[in-house]
């Protein structure tokens, strides 16, 4: 249901760009206008996708709108109904949705999305507050930990892994804002993030000096990734967060932006070209941005490419401008 009304909600937001906006689509069998799902509010997901609808908007003579949702799985189940048209996934939920192995997905396979562009790897990141007891995972047992929304990849995947190790939580779903504000007031003991750092909800505590993070142990990663196969190694980089003095070993999972099948071959080809020719004004709003580059389209590995992406690639590789910088 929750779905539904959203979607509605996206329905209504473009009519009124339709109807309000100036800007005419660049060809004739693109739409009007676009939206983007992201996710909530605090996330790295939002503060991407509102600079993306900025570019898009300019380049493209379409209007382009960010819309919050509640992460990747409801942005699948979105797209899959045609609308929004564009959404943010990680490569993980986006597995489980195409194979129709995710809770969320009762089994049912969501085959109408495909692959657009890399964005950046998401590392999974524990903070809770600067003077807790809490200094390893195993210390997170019995505690009130904040997950994000329910359509979340933390939402999904944090379940998993406190099952991984053994481990008991009581899990807090929300907005990052939301969760964020109940860490500083001590209504919960730890959040669990899933994002690219850093990850603007908790930066923003760590700026007022309130937070700190707790790292996964080795045995910890080497577990959990004998587990979940589909998580890879991620660092954080020391100074990513002003508290962060030294690298902050993880695991996380890869971001792309899909698109819904349908959408116009040049439309997905330009949409394509203009995040790589503005790829430092992407940056400029979100510095995990900076792996938004065409050399991670291999990051992909099973989820179809949109023809006009494939085409935007297999032309890079041609010419032989595909590299990682």
């Amino acid at each position: 249901m929750k779905t539904r009304q959203i979607a509605i909600l996206l329905y209504t937001a473009a009519f009124l760009c339709f109807l309000t906006g100036s800007v005419h689509a660049a060809e004739p069998n693109w739409p009007p206008s676009i939206s983007i799902a992201t996710a909530s509010p605090g996330g790295t997901y939002h503060a991407y996708g509102a600079a993306l609808a900025k570019i898009l908007s300019r380049v493209l003579g379409v209007i382009v709108a960010e819309q919050p949702t509640e992460g990747p799985s409801q942005n699948i189940q979105l797209i899959e109904s045609g609308w929004p048209q564009i959404g943010f996934v990680t490569l993980g939920v986006a597995l489980e949705g195409w194979s129709g192995t995710g809770a969320w997905t009762s089994g049912r396979e969501y085959r109408s999305m495909r692959a657009l562009f890399p964005m950046y790897d998401s590392p999974f990141t524990f903070a809770v507050a600067k003077d807790s007891a809490i200094r390893s995972l195993a210390d997170m047992a019995g505690k009130r930990m904040g997950v994000g929304p329910h359509g979340g990849t933390a939402g999904d995947y944090i379940p998993k892994f406190l099952a991984v190790l053994k481990l008991d939580a009581n899990l807090v779903y929300g907005s990052w804002d939301e969760l964020a504000a109940q860490l500083q007031a001590g209504k919960i003991d730890i959040l669990a993030a899933v994002a690219g750092a850093p990850f603007p909800a908790l930066a923003g505590l760590d700026a007022k000096k309130l937070v700190r993070l707790v790292g996964l142990g080795k045995s910890d990663i080497v577990a959990l990734r004998l587990a979940i196969p589909e998580l890879t190694p991620s660092t954080i980089p020391a100074g990513s967060y002003p508290s962060l003095m030294s690298d902050y070993q993880t695991v996380g999972l890869f971001n792309f932006a899909v698109a819904h099948k349908s959408l116009p071959d040049s439309l997905a080809y330009a949409i394509v070209d203009a995040v790589f020719k503005n790829h430092d004004e992407l940056v400029m709003a979100h510095p995990a941005a900076a792996a938004t580059i065409p050399a991670n389209f291999s990051r992909n590995t099973f989820l179809p490419f949109h023809p006009g992406a494939l085409r935007y690639y297999s032309g890079t590789m041609t010419r032989g401008v595909v590299q990682g910088d």
